[in-house]
């Protein structure tokens, strides 16, 4: 990735009123890792990236996600592994006002402890491809996704040795998972973890991008949120995410057009309009190039899996 833009030659970021910071995860003294739900919207969902490890469990549908440089949909049950640092973040349409309760549990722990217990228990060493596909991140289906769901929420009422028990159970269900039920979330992501401004401008232009979906998005109304000129905000954009601005803006319309079809009845051109497409068949022609099939057969197969995968990102 490249280095941060130059004083001399481009324009640093500002401060703006509403921000994504780089997660801290505090630490629990009585707990060797950190279990959570939280609701959405919240604090804690936003596009965020963090040293720890994360194992991440959608418990209500559906949703876009960021994973890397990858946008895709999810559904309820989908579960997921993300490595450290790698950029993260679940989206779903609400009314103004609603919260989703409880609507992702978390379970982070940092490569600190996991190599201390590989020291102690070498068997653990089992482990290694696991810890190297999370660099992708990995969506979990099927029967491993069941599963892990269930150690994953049992983690969080355990104590003592049988918490111990779930955790380990919920690794080893993952790197024992069938070939036909682990996806690659996005390409081996290599993070700008010397940037600590990455999470504001990337976070403050994804809010102004969701907020405004169905509208007119544009590239110079971000780039003045963040106080940067056009050019050097696509630059930044483009190094900090993965994505040009555009590709951002262009995927997150279809996966949202994805789930509408699913959860309405609206006719196709509706929903071509309804994610800011003025176009019926360049927006028929991009869907079929990212999901593979057309709108209408999206609607007729009933959608995707809950962790659906682009096919340009699949092994």
């Amino acid at each position: 990735m490249g280095s941060a833009p130059h004083q001399s030659h481009h324009q640093s970021p500002r401060r703006a009123s509403a921000v994504a910071v780089r997660e801290l995860v505090p630490p629990d003294p009585d707990l060797s890792a950190r279990w959570h739900v939280h609701d959405y919207p919240s604090s804690f969902a936003r596009w965020n990236f963090h040293p720890e490890y994360e194992v991440h469990l959608a418990r209500s549908g559906p949703g876009r996600y960021i994973v890397g440089d990858t946008v895709g949909v999810f559904g309820a049950g989908q579960l997921a592994l993300i490595g450290p640092n790698v950029p993260h973040d679940w989206i779903s349409d609400v009314e103004p006002g609603e919260v989703l309760i409880g609507r992702d549990v978390v379970f982070q722990f940092s490569s600190r402890w996991l190599q201390g217990c590989e020291e102690l228990l070498p068997e653990l060493r089992a482990l290694t491809p696991l810890w190297s596909r999370s660099r992708s991140g990995v969506s979990f289906s099927g029967a491993t996704a069941a599963a892990g769901a269930i150690a994953l929420e049992r983690i969080g009422a355990a104590r003592g040795a049988d918490r111990l028990t779930h955790i380990f159970g919920l690794f080893h269900l993952m790197v024992t998972a069938p070939e036909e039920e682990y996806e690659l979330m996005s390409g081996v992501w290599e993070p700008r973890v010397d940037d600590p401004l990455a999470e504001q401008v990337v976070g403050t232009a994804l809010t102004y991008v969701v907020k405004n979906l169905t509208d007119a998005v544009r590239l110079s109304a971000a780039a003045s949120l963040v106080g940067m000129n056009e050019s050097s905000f696509s630059r930044y954009f483009k190094r900090a995410s993965g994505l040009s601005f555009t590709d951002m803006v262009r995927k997150l319309r279809l996966t949202q057009a994805a789930n509408l079809l699913l959860e309405t009845k609206r006719p196709v051109h509706e929903i071509c309009t309804m994610v800011g497409y003025q176009n019926l068949s360049n927006f028929n022609r991009q869907f079929l190039a990212y999901f593979g099939h057309t709108p209408s057969t999206h609607r007729q197969r009933g959608g995707v899996d809950a962790g659906w995968i682009p096919p340009a990102h699949r092994r």
